[in-house]
């Protein structure tokens, strides 16, 4: 089992390598995401409890999709419907899509792949489900009421609490678990951060600020793996669980109804200058703790 994650990781690096050695053609991208593609049918069908487990959590995913469609029918009517679909629509094959690529990194830290995706990236998903909808929205020119993007991050936010620790109780800690995690929370954020903006609650600059806590650290990543074929390893760091925090009650204060301004309008400010301090610290500190320990010195 080693020896074939050993190899499987050889493969990804020669891939790499040969796409930035084509310097990125056209040509090199069709050859790389073929290639990858193919091994990821390859894993599939290696592992048939595995693409079970798959097929079985897209199903689900593909049933509340049509049940919000359903209802944005019902509720909202066929026009708005129609305007959410083709986002929405593309969103949500766009996760399933990645996660079946992705299949080969459900594995432990040992190297050992897991026979199923598990429950903790089921509920995993159904986050990224509700960052489809409002990203659906979105793009289709559909206002979200504050009151229904809070109901969504609320979901959100309760997904993330019980993915991690399910995963940790059940023993089912994966790569492919976080990097789902990581989209589906930058999914969400970049969806509520444009909905804050839209509603003209959120000033354009500071939301760009608050997505600066993904970005930084994604293009880093990229630019690792794409330019130098050595994936870089960015974990969760105490400053950055802090920043989250932040942010995320951040967001809430924006979002709570008015009822609720004579308790979130004197935190909004501490709240606001809190986030931001530590959304400078946290990729910072990300970085740092991904820099050889030999480049320090």
């Amino acid at each position: 089992m080693a020896q074939t994650f050993d190899n499987e990781n050889q493969f990804v690096v020669d891939l790499l390598t040969t796409l930035r050695n084509e310097r990125f053609s056209p040509l090199a991208w069709v050859h790389f995401l073929r290639r990858s593609w193919e091994m990821s049918c390859a894993t599939a069908r290696a592992n048939p409890s595995l693409k079970r487990s798959w097929t079985r959590i897209t199903l689900l995913i593909g049933v509340l999709a049509l049940a919000v469609l359903a209802a944005s029918f019902i509720f909202e009517g066929p026009q708005t419907a129609s305007r959410l679909l083709p986002g929405f629509l593309f969103c949500v094959v766009w996760q399933q899509s990645d996660l079946f690529w992705h299949l080969g990194l459900n594995r432990q830290g040992t190297g050992k792949l897991l026979p199923t995706t598990g429950v903790a990236n089921s509920l995993t998903w159904l986050r990224g489900l509700g960052a489809s909808f409002l990203l659906g929205r979105l793009v289709g020119g559909v206002s979200t009421p504050s009151w229904l993007a809070l109901l969504v991050f609320l979901a959100g936010i309760a997904t993330d609490m019980l993915d991690g620790q399910i995963a940790r109780r059940t023993k089912t800690q994966s790569k492919l678990g976080q990097i789902a995690d990581s989209e589906a929370d930058f999914c969400l954020y970049l969806a509520i951060t444009f909905i804050l903006i839209q509603n003209n609650v959120l000033p354009y600059w500071l939301g760009v600020v608050m997505l600066l806590r993904f970005l930084i650290p994604l293009l880093a990543a990229l630019a690792s793996y794409f330019l130098f074929a050595q994936p870089v390893r960015f974990g969760s760091t105490t400053w950055g669980k802090y920043a989250g925090l932040a942010q995320c009650l951040y967001l809430l204060a924006l979002l709570a109804p008015g009822q609720l301004s004579f308790f979130t309008k004197p935190v909004n400010l501490p709240l606001l200058i809190a986030t931001l301090i530590l959304l400078i610290v946290a990729p910072l500190a990300q970085i740092i703790e991904n820099v050889p320990k030999g480049a320090r010195t």
